[in-house]
């Protein structure tokens, strides 16, 4: 008998299932279904990873009762811009075949326990949530529609800012998103807006911090210009938890702050209070 012999092929064995979801914050390891049962929320450190907009609307929205409109809205490229990944028209286009969404928000209307509202609700995986002219017009159609059915509107930000492949138009929504929004409130109609990380650049600058109700999730980022480029400007070392929910609720930007568990609780609290009075 040979010393050597040739080994035995060996079948490929399928990859183990990935189970684990790793903390961005924390980096403790957690049972997927954990994580997807706790809402995204860390057990270990209490970190509110991202939602998708689908998927915030059917932690507020009643199940069954969500109608979507304005999927006919799609990204522009007024000046066919291109960089070195290439034409901006091609990323759009890409993304919006991706996500299944026309837009980096989705706007329809819904029940929060009961009460019909019409919701925004962006989604940072379409271009960082960036605010485009499609952006802009659909979160003003919305607000229309809340209007003509004499109907609260919920805003759920999620955003790096405006988005400047559309130059100067992009910069154009802001001032037409606060104009809606104005209308609205003359109509003696509340506006409630949720803040989710991060929620940044034009965004807050705009529509995001001048609602009638300001709601933040915990440890939410929210703030205007990075912070590298304050202290480089203003030449200080900022608080550790500047730009935070935390910060801002104790300076008087936001009203509250809601772990996600209790945020359609809360919002239908607010809801139902205008109703009352």
């Amino acid at each position: 008998m040979g010393w050597f012999t040739k080994k035995a092929e060996i079948e490929p064995q399928p990859p183990l299932p990935d189970i684990w979801h790793v903390c961005p914050k924390c980096q403790a390891h957690v049972f997927k279904k954990s994580w997807e049962s706790a809402l995204k929320v860390c057990p270990k450190c209490g970190h509110h990873d991202r939602l998708g907009a689908r998927e915030r609307i059917a932690l507020l929205v009643d199940p069954g009762t969500f109608r979507e409109f304005g999927t006919e809205i799609t990204p522009s490229d007024p000046l066919g811009f291109s960089d070195a990944k290439g034409p901006y028209a091609e990323k759009a286009a890409a993304t919006v075949k991706k996500l299944g969404q026309s837009e980096a928000v989705v706007v329809g209307s819904g029940n929060v326990e009961g009460t019909r509202v019409v919701l925004a609700v962006m989604d940072f995986r379409f271009l960082g949530g960036s605010l485009s002219t499609g952006t802009g017009e659909k979160i003003a159609l919305a607000i229309k529609h809340a209007m003509d059915f004499r109907r609260a509107f919920v805003m759920v930000s999620a955003s790096g800012g405006a988005r400047m492949h559309e130059g100067i138009l992009s910069l154009m929504q802001m001032a037409k998103t606060c104009a809606a929004l104005q209308r609205h409130r003359e109509a003696g109609l509340p506006y409630i807006s949720i803040l989710t990380d991060p929620t940044t650049g034009g965004v807050s600058a705009s529509y995001a911090l001048v609602g009638d109700v300001n709601i933040a999730e915990p440890g939410t980022l929210i703030g205007f210009a990075g912070r590298r480029v304050i202290e480089t400007t203003i030449k200080q070392k900022l608080p550790d938890d500047f730009q935070t929910a935390e910060y801002l609720l104790e300076h008087g930007f936001v009203d509250m702050i809601v772990p996600r568990a209790e945020l359609k609780a809360r919002l239908a609290a607010v809801l139902a209070y205008r109703n009352r009075v």
